[in-house]
């Protein structure tokens, strides 16, 4: 798979990994995604990258203020 498309989303704490793969599970099932190995406490954003530029669409439609 190619994840061509990138979206930077704010996530602030720690554990935004598990966060995001738990919201994506419950909002948008099957969507098809790429995470970073890691990420820092410190930083407030996070980047996904996605497969399509409706995948995109779809995760900034659903995606609320801040990860929960």
């Amino acid at each position: 798979m190619t994840f061509k498309y990138s979206l930077t989303i704010p996530a602030l704490g720690s554990h935004k990994l598990k966060r995001f793969n738990l919201w994506a599970a419950a909002n948008l099932p099957g969507l098809a995604y790429s995470l970073p190995v890691q990420t820092p406490i410190k930083t407030e954003n996070m980047t996904i990258r996605l497969r399509s530029e409706a995948d995109k669409a779809a995760v900034l439609s659903a995606f609320p203020a801040t990860l929960p």
